[in-house]
This record gives structure tokens, sequence and C-alpha cells, in this order.
């Protein structure tokens, strides 16, 4: 039971070798400016090959998380599926002198905003055991990639709950998930199941992409009267509309396809609309 993966950056291979892997991280920002020049190949290369991807940031912790947090997410731009990661340590000259409470502050601000902003994604943290005792409570988002190398694979040697394990640092970071390649991706999916949509919820999304829907295929004279009258229905309710429209908004930034969306989207039209 298990499965591996390893976490790359700028000093591995565009194409590193996949053989027996189940997922990688790659990093992706560094504090506010920097960008792995490697990450768009090594993202592509790990997506080419079927695995789980995972993005991850290296903080400047002295900064606003949040700022930094959007750095990340406009080069990320995570698609579904894809894990999100707080490479949470700072023992370089860029984390010099930051507190201990502000680097757990940044810690909570930063999974706390990506939690807001992005609904559909797993997002966690990377550490060591030195920073899981700077704040053993947490919170940790979604998961725990904990840090302690050349112990076992699978076992980390600690008490708090964790799914990854990296379990070897050298030319290229290796790690262990105790879930199956199967399980692991169905994980990574998983939130993108558990956003129920009511009826209700269901007109919101018609109007908001009734542009898009009236560009595609179809039957567009059927699709125009069903959308004129759950327009109306939206008028009268305009309220509520409004108050959906930044839940349909992380849908689409959370890699949600429209096409699909769309599809889903007039089919229960329908049937309303024959009930």
């Amino acid at each position: 039971m298990g499965c591996y993966g390893q976490d790359w950056a700028s000093y591995q291979s565009p194409a590193p070798d996949v053989t027996g892997l189940s997922f990688a991280f790659v990093k992706a920002t560094e504090g506010l400016t920097y960008v792995n020049p490697r990450w768009s190949a090594q993202v592509a290369y790990a997506r080419l090959h079927k695995l789980t991807v995972g993005h991850y940031h290296y903080p400047h912790m002295a900064n606003d998380p949040v700022i930094e947090a959007d750095f990340f997410m406009n080069v990320a731009k995570p698609q579904s599926g894809d894990v999100l990661v707080l490479d949470w340590e700072g023992y370089d000259a860029a984390n010099k002198g930051v507190s201990q409470a502000r680097q757990a502050a940044y810690k909570k601000a930063f999974l706390s905003y990506l939690h807001g902003t992005q609904p559909l994604h797993q997002v966690g943290t990377y550490c060591n055991t030195d920073y899981l005792d700077r704040d053993p409570s947490g919170p940790y988002g979604d998961f725990l990639w904990i840090a302690t190398a050349n112990r076992p694979a699978g076992q980390p040697g600690i008490s708090h709950q964790w799914l990854f394990h990296q379990y070897s640092a050298g030319s290229v970071d290796k790690d262990f998930c105790p879930l199956s390649a199967a399980d692991l991706a169905a994980w990574a999916h998983a939130k993108e199941e558990d956003v129920a949509l009511t009826a209700a919820e269901m007109d919101a999304i018609a109007l908001k992409v009734w542009g898009y829907i009236n560009t595609k295929s179809g039957d567009k004279h059927d699709m125009h009267e069903a959308l004129t009258n759950v327009e109306a229905q939206g008028r009268a309710n305009g309220s509520a509309l409004t108050a959906l429209t930044s839940k349909v908004n992380s849908l689409a930034a959370g890699g949600v396809d429209l096409d699909l969306l769309a599809a889903k989207v007039a089919d229960l039209l329908a049937k309303r609309l024959q009930s």
C-alpha cells in the first residue's frame, strides 16, 4: 500500500526520471518575485506521465501573506486535481529576523486565504520537525507534508497526522504517501465532488454562463427560451443571485470545465421545464 513521489525545483531536470512515481510537487514561486524557471516544463512533464501534481511556494515571511499567495496563484494557475502547498521553512536571509509568532501567523493567513480563494483544491503545509514544534496545534491546512529525511518511507516519527513524508533528501527529494495512486488522485479531486449545487445555485450558474452557453452548439432557440425563464426568476430574487456570484466565480477559477458545466446546466433546465 502507498505510493511514491518526488519534489522538484530549478536544480532538477525539466524532465526528471518518473519511474515508479505517482505524484510530484514542483516549486512554483518564492517571495514576491521569484519563479522557478523550470516550473512550467516540470509540471507539463508530470502531467504527461499522469502524475498527481502539486505546486509549492517558498515564503519570505516578513511580506504580506495574502500578496505572496496571490503571486503564487498567478503563476501556478492550478488545474483540476492540482494540490497547493506552503513550503513553511525559513533558514535563509530572506526570513532572518522574522519572529516565530510572525511565522505562525503568516502560515495561518496564507492557508486561510488559499482555502477561501481556491475552494476546489487541497491546500496544505510542508515543514520539518523543527517548524512543526513551533506550532504543533496548527493549522496545517488539509494535510501535512512532513520532512524527516533518512528515516524509512512512511515512518516519519511524529505523532501529528500526516499525508506525505519526505523521507530522503539529496540530488532529488523523495516522498511517500500512504494512499494508493488511485486513492491519491481521488483525494486530489475530492473537493470538486464536494461542491453540491442546489437548484437555485444552478439557476445562478445558468445566468452566469449564459453568454458562454449561447456560443455553443445545440438548439439555441430552446436554450434561449429556457434561460429567459430562468433569467426572469433570477430578477425576482436578485439578492440571492448576487450572493452566489462568488461561488460561481470560484468554480470557474478552480478549474471546472465550462463545457461540462454548461451541459449540466442545460440538462437541469430541460428537466425542470419538462416537470
